[in-house]
């Protein structure tokens, strides 16, 4: 048997953070996405055994400065984009550097120093998985995902599918409803 499921990222990282903080007896206030702050002063074996706790899920504490605006940088994109409540029609730039208080030709820089890729590339990719996640709940056309996403047309939006994934957004929607097809089918 096999079963689709729909997760939003944010509150799944937030709802682990929270609930390790809470294990290690650590007093504290979420931020933002990513951002924790300590209402107490935490010994090292507290925080050692935070950061142990948060190991297998993937996550980490980090602590290199360059490292961390890279962070935000990922994370206000990640918002941006996956955020039903913010507006994706802002130009990343304009966002960013506003969200940051930082130029975009700075932050830009930054970020392919470290990462060896684009802000624009970090930006399609992340859009690309949002149709993704958009197409497998299958509650938006190509059109409405598109008009979404700030894609100038279908066509826009299938090219860089295409590029970012090898098949276009069709084939990718018609994988899904053959997968619960075939689900359905052995269910029964």
């Amino acid at each position: 048997m096999r079963i689709f499921i729909k997760f939003d990222f944010n509150t799944v990282c937030k709802k682990i953070l929270e609930e390790k903080l809470d294990e290690c007896q650590i007093k504290h206030r979420i931020l933002g996405f990513g951002e924790v702050e300590f209402l107490e002063k935490v010994s090292i074996e507290k925080l050692d055994s935070f950061s142990n706790s948060l190991y297998p899920y993937g996550i980490e504490i980090v602590e290199n400065q360059k490292t961390i605006l890279i962070q935000k940088i990922k994370d206000a994109i990640v918002d941006l984009v996956f955020n039903e409540d913010s507006s994706i029609n802002v130009k990343s730039s304009v966002y960013l550097s506003e969200k940051l208080n930082h130029s975009y030709g700075y932050l830009s820089n930054l970020f392919s120093e470290v990462t060896y890729t684009s802000i624009e590339n970090f930006i399609i990719i992340q859009k690309i998985e949002h149709t993704k996640q958009l197409i497998i709940n299958g509650q938006l056309s190509l059109t409405e995902i598109a008009f979404k996403l700030n894609y100038s047309s279908v066509a826009h939006l299938s090219s860089q599918f295409k590029n970012t994934t090898g098949i276009t957004p069709s084939a990718f929607q018609r994988i899904i409803t053959k997968r619960r097809e075939i689900a359905t089918k052995n269910k029964n």
